[in-house]
């Protein structure tokens, strides 16, 4: 691995792990975190009393939030969402409501900010 590469990924682990502190705080239930499946991954998988929720984390370092909108794919979001299927299967949860979350973090020089994208994946569909 790469120096900057190191760098990133601890970015990218910091930022889930303070994703998980707010999730946490606003109720939700931490199911798994960092699910593997084929070549995707998702990084929490959390449950709010009614549904399982895929949620993608985005820290970035800086000054202010970068625009969500084109920060990912729709490639991604489907292969997260195949993860997600895979996930469901393996635990014989099929056909339980999901949703797509996504979560930004922005560290910097004071407190960490995030911003809760809910239901963010609801024009793609579920399904292979």
């Amino acid at each position: 691995m790469i120096p900057n590469q190191r760098s990133t990924q601890k970015t990218g682990i910091h930022g889930e792990d303070i994703a998980v502190q707010y999730l946490e705080r606003e109720g939700y239930t931490i199911l798994e975190r960092r699910y593997h499946f084929e070549k995707a991954e998702v990084d929490i998988i959390a449950y709010d009393n009614r549904r399982i929720i895929l949620v993608e984390v985005k820290t970035r370092s800086g000054a202010s939030f970068e625009d969500a909108d084109g920060i990912m794919s729709v490639d991604q979001f489907r292969r997260i969402a195949h993860a997600g299927q895979a996930w469901l299967y393996e635990r014989k949860m099929e056909g339980s409501p999901i949703r797509f979350d996504l979560i930004m973090v922005l560290i910097g020089t004071g407190e960490p900010l995030v911003k809760h994208y809910v239901d963010a994946g609801y024009d793609l569909q579920w399904k292979r």
